[in-house]
This record gives C-alpha cells, structure tokens and sequence, in this order.
C-alpha cells in the first residue's frame, strides 16, 4: 500500500515535470528569436525578456516536486552517506517534519495569499511596454507548494519503508547524469578515465 501511494505520488510529479520541461524549449526559441531580430535586424522585442523570466519561474518552481522525488537536490551529505540506513531515515523523518513541511506550508500560504492578489489585479509585468500578465506565474506558487507536500508525504513515506525494511525503496529513474550511465557501463575505474 505504501509503495502504490509513493509510486502515485511520484507519477504526478514525473507528469508536472516533464510537462513543465518543455518551457526550456519555448524559452530557447525564444530567445534566440529575441537575439537574432535584436542584433541582425536591429529591432528587438518587447516581450522577450518577460518571456524568460516568466518561463524559466514557472520551470524553476513547478519542477521542485519531480526533482525531490529523483532525490536531485543539492546536499551536504559527507557524513549523512555514511550511516546505517536506518539511521538515515530516523532523521529524514524528523527533519522532514521539522523543516520541510513547515517551510512548504508557509509557502502555500503566502503564496496563495501573493498570487491570488496578483489575479485579483490582473498584474501585469511593469519591466515591458507591452503589459504582459504575470499573475499566472505568481498563482503556480502555491501550486508548487502543494505539489512539494505531496511529494513530502511521499518522501516521508520512503523512511517509513526504510525503517521498516532495513533499506531504501527505489527510486524511479526516467533521467540520469552522463556520469552515471558511464560509471554504469564501464564501471567506476574507467569513468574516471574517460573524464
């Protein structure tokens, strides 16, 4: 039951992250439209640069779910990798309660509270001429927020089976770092010397 609750959970976050990966396609079309009319016709856009920040927020955040759920977030973890799994998941669990779903809670609050005065207005960008609304980016934060709780309640999860089972469930894989796939295919010394 757990592992069909973690496996939902992570399903959701693999559909919102992947589904808010093509802004980095939209963003360099963009982009690159934006240099060329700029620098070879001499007539830059008034909406490219709202156009970057409003789709590489929207990636930022929306995929902070997916990536807590590959376990792809920076950590400090020199000591942390060095203990009994169990003991690992002891203080996920505590710090996950301690921090992580305090921080995500103010998040969603504040959030709400930001982006739903953002749509009341119906804001719009004061950087371009051209008024491009950014109230929408601002409502995904609290969006985000409840997508990192989830993901939370799914992290939380995984200590449990932990603890119970003496080791860490797996974790689904759909990208992985070149480093990786090579230490895979020709094993950790001859990685090291391709590089």
């Amino acid at each position: 039951m757990l592992r069909r609750i973690i496996f939902t959970i992570d399903m959701l976050s693999k559909s919102v992250g992947h589904a808010f990966a093509w802004c980095i396609v939209i963003l360099t079309l963009g982009v690159s439209y934006e240099v060329f009319v700029r620098y070879a016709l001499r007539d830059p856009t008034s909406w490219a640069f709202d156009l970057s920040y409003i789709l590489y927020g929207a990636l930022f955040i929306m995929s902070g779910a997916y990536t807590l759920s590959r376990g792809g977030h920076v950590r400090a973890d020199i000591f942390f990798r060095r203990w009994p799994t169990r003991v690992q998941a002891t203080l996920e669990l505590v710090l996950y309660f301690i921090f992580f779903f305090p921080g995500v809670l103010a998040l969603v609050i504040a959030g709400w509270g930001y982006g739903h005065e953002s749509f009341a207005i119906r804001e719009v960008s004061v950087n371009s001429p051209v008024g491009i609304p950014i109230w929408p980016l601002k409502m995904l934060i609290p969006v985000a927020g409840v997508l990192l709780t989830l993901q939370g309640i799914a992290e939380v999860l995984r200590c449990v089976l932990c603890l119970r089972e003496g080791a860490w469930p797996a974790r689904m894989h759909d990208v992985e770092e070149l480093e990786s796939q090579l230490i895979q295919t020709h094993g950790s010394g001859n990685a090291g010397a391709q590089s």
